[in-house]
């Protein structure tokens, strides 16, 4: 899909890097443009202060007409314009304003390049429309389908958007609303599947920096409250899931043909659910390493 441009990878939510449909780029960005100056400033303020960041873009944009180029070629670039400036801050003023992509080979399946970045219009073949007042509206509505219920805290964390409770207010009319223990209001698009509290939840490996794991104000109603102080919280490894709770971290280490996923819980597991946490993890392997003639689940504690 990214070879065919079908999917790319982009710096979206919260300004990290993302891979979505192209259907998905050229919708969300204008949605995020705020969520990127914003950051930008908030992290190169004094950097970037005295410029007129609206030069700045136009002149990279031209630059990145010529081709692809990595943040430090074209911050390099950009310094033969502006000397006493430094490289890299010059570069994200360009691309927090700029939708760009990472073209392939970078983010290809058992392979990769340089994290290189190009007009994002141009790459699709596609206008990016600057963000009407109902695009907030979807990108929320697509989050509850994923995450509800949540509150607007939570749609604040996974976004990086501000202004959120007008935009709650304005669905509140078309969605479930319910309230949690402390009494905050909590939405949910209707129609939405509700476990009931005995449900099981299976285990899962889900990746780094996974949407699942960064996508609530309230870390605990996926961290649990009791993991031992110390441990790794979400976002700084690969996590499995237990019972739903991010219960350890796991890393898969090939050699030769051989693959092993390593598994390391925070606390211990009984029988069933190391048994339950082996058979995903072979599905798992399946899939990362099919070639692999020898395949193993190892636990580490």
């Amino acid at each position: 899909m990214l070879a065919d441009r079908r999917a790319v990878r982009m710096s979206l939510l919260r300004w990290t890097v993302h891979l979505v449909t192209a259907r998905d780029c050229v919708a969300l960005r204008p949605v995020v443009q705020d969520v990127l100056e914003r950051r930008l400033l908030g992290q190169f303020r004094r950097q970037l202060a005295g410029l007129d960041l609206a030069e700045v873009a136009g002149a990279g944009r031209a630059l990145l007409e010529d081709g692809p180029l990595s943040p430090s070629r074209l911050g390099d670039a950009l310094r033969e314009r502006w000397p006493e400036r430094e490289r890299l801050p010059l570069a994200l003023a360009v691309t927090a304003r700029v939708p760009t992509v990472q073209p392939p080979p970078r983010g290809l399946w058992r392979t990769s390049g340089a994290a290189l970045q190009t007009p994002a219009d141009r790459w699709l073949g596609r206008d990016f429309d600057p963000a009407d007042g109902s695009a907030p509206d979807a990108a929320v509505l697509r989050y509850l389908a994923a995450f509800g219920p949540a509150s607007a805290g939570d749609v604040a964390v996974w976004s990086g958007l501000t202004g959120l409770r007008a935009v709650m207010d304005r669905l509140r009319p078309g969605l479930r609303v319910y309230r949690d223990e402390k009494g905050t209001a909590l939405y949910d698009v209707p129609g939405a599947p509700f476990p009931g509290p005995g449900t099981t939840a299976p285990p899962r490996f889900p990746p780094q920096y996974d949407n699942i794991a960064l996508s609530h104000a309230d870390r605990a109603r996926i961290v649990p409250r009791d993991l031992r102080a110390g441990q790794p919280l979400p976002g700084s490894g690969s996590n499995l899931l237990h019972d739903g709770f991010v219960h350890g971290l796991w890393r898969i280490r090939s050699a030769r043909d051989a693959a092993v996923l390593h598994v390391h819980p925070h606390a211990p597991l009984d029988a069933g659910a190391r048994k339950a946490l082996a058979a995903e993890g072979e599905r798992l392997l399946g899939f990362a390493a099919p070639e692999a003639a020898a395949r193993e689940v190892r636990f580490t504690g």
